[in-house]
């Protein structure tokens, strides 16, 4: 029965109801053995001055062995004459106790009813909600809960269809991640596989050049296999952050200096737009020095030959802003809020080697900043319109 009980939401909303309900009575009938003795003597007393003599007598209805005795006053119990009025008294008692039981059998019985009523409308979304939760566990990622109105069982339902939306969108991109890495994998592998079985057959030349194709295509697996490394680790925040002052300025200068001969080859222009007073930040600088690679390199690999590269830098208020601008390619609206998504891709027709991405760096930079205590977005007006990439950083209060 216990652990009927226990398992039962309903019953224990009926339990809960009948409680209540039982502690009301027994308030009510203490309260009322202590009142009612005093009440009804005095109401009693009140009668017979209103009666006079003409109902009383010459012993009033006491009975003369019982004028002024009564019942005992202030005391809860009677007093000790045996007259009409203790018979009265007596016969008061055993009918408010009646009324006072029937009323109690009767709100046992509203309490059966409400309890039935109120336990469906609140055990009800409860049980759909279990049972959806059972379809999810088991695979089944598009199950929902119908709305229950505005009140916390539908702002549960809500927040049960949000969770199970997010889990579908979590399974969506696992199978991407799982279909996305099988292609970046194979891809250099069968480019590596091809040029060895070549080489093998004698059909490719043993020459520096087929070498070269070899190495490269090893490299970019490794590249690969090292990014998502990097993901695990950022994405479990399992890494640790050696923080020191830097300036935003030196940061910004380090990053051209080492990407001005790729600039330089694709006929891309880079520019700086530093303001005068840029603050001093406390943070990692290999990874934001690996942040700045990230953002400039993807401006540079979507801006065609001719275009134009500017990285702003300011302060704004608390923090350091740094803006990454180019003239490339743009980005769609709705493809905005996802860009930062792992293995998220603008066009998915392009590959990792033709200059695609995978969006592994993206992510990486988004957990680096933010385990930095900033914050990272993208703007964009379109296809065709370019892009801009900012970030913020906290300012070095020390």
């Amino acid at each position: 029965m216990i652990v009927y009980i226990r398992e039962r939401l309903g019953m224990k909303l009926f339990l809960s109801y009948l409680g209540v309900i039982l502690i009301a009575v027994v308030i009510l009938a203490l309260s009322t053995n202590f009142a009612l003795p005093t009440a009804f003597n005095r109401h009693l007393g009140q009668m017979e001055q209103l009666m006079g003599s003409a109902v009383t007598g010459e012993g009033g209805m006491m009975g003369p062995a019982g004028r002024g005795q009564g019942l005992g006053r202030g005391q809860g119990q009677p007093g000790l004459g045996q007259g009409v009025a203790y018979d009265l008294y007596l016969n008061f008692k055993a009918s408010f106790s009646e009324a006072l039981t029937l009323a109690g059998i009767a709100a046992a019985l509203a309490a059966v009813v409400v309890s039935l009523i109120f336990s469906r409308r609140v055990v009800a979304p409860v049980r759909a909600m279990m049972r959806a939760s059972r379809r999810i566990a088991d695979g089944q990622y598009r199950e929902r809960v119908e709305h229950s109105g505005p009140d916390e069982l539908g702002q549960l339902a809500d927040s049960f269809n949000q969770m199970a939306e997010k889990l579908e969108q979590v399974e969506s991109m696992r199978r991407q991640l799982i279909g996305d890495v099988s292609h970046e994998l194979r891809t250099p592998l069968t480019a590596i596989k091809g040029s060895m079985e070549g080489l093998v057959d004698g059909v490719l030349p043993a020459t520096a050049e087929t070498f070269e194709q070899i190495y490269q295509e090893a490299d970019r697996l490794s590249r690969l296999v090292n990014d998502l490394q990097e993901l695990s680790r950022v994405e479990s925040g399992s890494f640790d952050l050696d923080l020191h002052p830097i300036s935003v300025d030196d940061l910004t200068k380090t990053t051209v200096r080492r990407l001005a001969h790729q600039f330089e080859s694709k006929g891309v222009i880079l520019e700086t737009d530093l303001n005068d007073d840029l603050p001093v930040v406390s943070a990692d600088e290999d990874r934001l020095g690996q942040v700045m690679l990230n953002l400039v390199g993807n401006a540079l690999q979507y801006t065609p030959s001719g275009g134009r590269v500017v990285i702003r830098a300011a302060r704004q208020g608390n923090e350091a802003r740094i803006d990454i601008q180019d003239t490339g390619v743009g980005i769609p609206a709705e493809h905005l809020p996802h860009l930062f998504d792992r293995f998220y891709r603008v066009d998915k027709s392009r590959s990792r080697g033709a200059g695609g991405g995978s969006g592994i760096g993206l992510t990486i930079a988004r957990h680096i900043i933010e385990a930095h205590g900033g914050r990272i977005w993208v703007e964009s007006r379109g296809a065709g319109s370019g892009s801009t990439f900012s970030f913020t950083l906290p300012i070095d209060k020390a």
